[in-house]
């Protein structure tokens, strides 16, 4: 099944949004600057969202949602290891498939407050979720600062310009392994490729 127009437009006009709030801000891109890099009127750009706080929160709400399926999945677990490891491989997928996304929110004020407004429970209850599950229960402060430095790291680095020449596989290889250290769970062991010679 294809997009229709309507949807292709705003699929289009999302990705536009986001590559020109990367470029000049969340405040610094107008309506305006959006219609002008695809090409269309800003009436268009109305039909689809009403205002740029509107478009600011769709262009978030696809890692918001993502964030928010991860955490129910790890919190599933009913092994503490297996929800430790779930989330922590997640989380570097999410900041990996969200790369432009995650350096925004690390950067932007606008983009923070729009996900603050589409997150359920706001962010603060999203790290909290985050944080409770790498820390543990009953956590002391070692596990406390293991779990923010990670889950922080995870997205400074996967967000950073600096890395932006790593590729996704790279890139995820590093973070888990950073990950994995950081909070003192096994490496995972890359499969023997076995010679039939």
């Amino acid at each position: 099944m294809t997009a229709g127009p309507a949807e292709d437009t705003r699929t289009r006009l999302l990705h536009t949004a986001l590559r020109l709030f990367t470029e000049h801000g969340v405040e610094g891109t107008s309506l305006q600057m959006i219609a002008d890099a695809l090409g269309v009127t800003k009436a268009a750009v109305y039909y689809h969202f009403k205002t740029k706080a509107e478009i600011t929160e769709a262009v978030a709400e696809p890692g918001v949602r993502d964030l928010d399926e991860l955490v129910l999945r790890a919190a599933a677990q009913k092994r503490r290891g297996a929800q430790v490891d779930l989330l922590l491989e997640g989380f570097v997928d999410l900041v990996i498939r969200h790369r432009a996304l995650v350096a925004l929110f690390s950067s932007d004020p606008g983009l923070v407050r729009a996900i603050e407004k589409s997150a359920h429970g706001g962010m603060e209850g999203f790290g909290q979720a985050l944080l409770g599950i790498l820390s543990g229960p009953d956590p002391d402060a070692t596990a406390r600062v293991n779990a923010m430095v990670t889950l922080t790291g995870i997205a400074m680095a996967g967000g950073s310009p600096d890395l932006a020449s790593l590729s996704d596989d790279e890139l995820r290889t590093e973070l888990l392994d950073v990950g994995r250290r950081l909070l003192g769970r096994p490496r995972r062991r890359t499969p023997t490729v076995v010679s039939t010679l």
